[in-house]
């Protein structure tokens, strides 16, 4: 079954919906709000393993995030509003427009830096998924989509994996969708995940939505493990994503920045951040 981009749906589906089996606020420190982490929702959304919402303002000084390390992960980052200054240490730096993807697969080890440009409030998401064994100590790379690079299939867009007749750019490293969603108040869609896609959670960055039941602003609600179309309903002007996926079929080991599936790879990933770190240091990126 593939997914089919549908905006109508029947008035008599629109209490059919699949199950909410969990849903979080998350908790705020600053310009972030972290929806999900791999010690805690992310254990049943894996792939799907880290989600924070931001939302800069640089008038109050929260604009920055220092340079810092991942290994065995990747991770995307969509502002949907505001544009962001990006560096790394695999030689990429630039400036990500509004709209556009930014792709970090870690792979064995990396470290990257982002801030807002300019004084407008910006607003987007930061996605982490597990990589698979296969991948986790492959070198790393990035990849940087402009808006115009991000096809559109209705209201979706698709950030990563495949959504109807469209598929993203950056090839997702196990079968995964990432989409973001805007709904007009009062308009009706459907997802329906693509065969095997029976993890599935959405996030809402601004508005009201109803799936069988409301999602409020700043929620993160995930469903029942199955491959169930799911039935929105925007009940405001809603913007949101929305990731489905086949279970990554690993365990996560964990380190402070990084997830592996086993203790030998976080232990070479964590020592492939420790020997980037010092040339970072020496041209003065490191405090």
């Amino acid at each position: 079954m593939s997914s089919t981009p549908t905006t109508e749906v029947p008035a008599a589906l629109a209490n059919a919906s699949r199950a909410v089996v969990h849903r979080t606020r998350g908790r705020t420190h600053g310009p972030v709000t972290r929806l999900m982490s791999p010690g805690d929702l992310g254990q049943s959304l894996k792939p799907f393993i880290f989600l924070d919402l931001v939302n800069f303002n640089a008038q109050h000084g929260q604009t920055r995030f220092g340079m810092h390390p991942h290994s065995g992960i990747a991770t995307l980052t969509f502002m949907a509003q505001g544009d962001v200054r990006y560096a790394d240490s695999t030689g990429q730096a630039g400036v990500l427009p509004a709209g556009g993807v930014e792709w970090m697969q870690a792979g064995g080890g990396v470290w990257h830096t982002g801030e807002p440009v300019g004084d407008q409030p910006g607003q987007g998401f930061q996605l982490w998924v597990a990589l698979p064994a296969a991948l986790e100590s492959a070198p790393a790379f990035s990849r940087y989509l402009a808006p115009s690079d991000v096809p559109q299939v209705g209201p979706a867009r698709v950030l990563l994996g495949r959504y109807g007749t469209a598929r993203s750019a950056v090839e997702a490293p196990s079968e995964m969708t990432y989409l973001s969603v805007t709904l007009a108040q009062g308009e009706r869609w459907r997802y329906t995940p693509p065969a095997g896609h029976t993890v599935a959670w959405v996030a809402v960055a601004s508005g009201r939505l109803r799936a069988g039941e409301p999602i409020a602003t700043g929620e993160l609600v995930s469903f029942a493990p199955s491959e169930t179309a799911i039935d929105f309903i925007a009940d405001a002007d809603t913007r949101f994503v929305l990731g489905s996926a086949v279970p990554h079929p690993h365990p996560l080991v964990m380190g402070t920045y990084s997830v592996h599936t086993s203790a030998a790879a976080l232990a070479r990933g964590e020592a492939e951040i420790r020997r980037i770190g010092p040339s970072l240091r020496a041209a003065g990126l490191l405090g």
